[in-house]
């Protein structure tokens, strides 16, 4: 199955792909085989400490690799926003306490909940896939239910939102 996932995001998954695979790995690689080097094993903590490492960043690139094998990149600034889809803002009013509230529907690795960044695949996000601005909508949450009316529906890159945009010290296992 086909994974949604914007530019940027698809950008950052394969530089972090390719910094682990060329540059972190080698180095703890490098690190496991200077402890390695030092004698007895069975009580060299840098040893294991660089083994545990190794085992982490082959987790983490397996993982990334069925990511990007599973991508389907979408540019949402090419789509219409005439209707809620990938890439699109919503701003909702909560029909029972006139709260607004606005969402941008992304990837799942794009998420961002706390920040408004919300997955394709969860239930708030489907409850408003294929609507447009004016309509109603019920989701049912584990306690209540919620109702909404889609104020507007619009486009903004999902990077200008995000507040944790990860670089290559946060692709490092310490």
């Amino acid at each position: 199955m086909k994974e949604p996932i914007s530019i940027e995001g698809y950008d950052l998954l394969t530089k972090e792909f390719k910094f682990l695979l060329e540059v972190h790995k080698p180095a703890v690689a490098y690190e496991k085989k200077i402890a390695a080097d030092q004698g007895d094993r069975s009580e060299n903590a840098e040893y294991h400490a660089a083994k545990e490492k190794l085992r982490f960043i082959d987790k983490r690139l397996f993982y990334l690799n069925s990511m990007i094998e599973k991508a389907q990149i979408i540019d949402p600034s090419l789509a219409p926003h005439d209707k809620v889809r990938f890439g699109s803002s919503v701003k909702l009013i909560d029909l029972f306490s006139d709260a607004e509230e606005i969402y941008t529907i992304c990837g799942v690795l794009e998420a961002e909940p706390e920040n408004g960044l919300i997955s394709i695949h969860s239930p708030l996000a489907r409850a408003m896939l294929g609507r447009q601005e004016g309509d109603d909508f019920k989701i049912k949450l584990p306690n209540s239910v919620k109702e909404y009316e889609i104020e507007e529906i619009f486009y903004k890159n999902i990077f200008s939102l995000k507040k944790n945009i990860r670089d290559e010290k946060d692709f490092t296992f310490h």
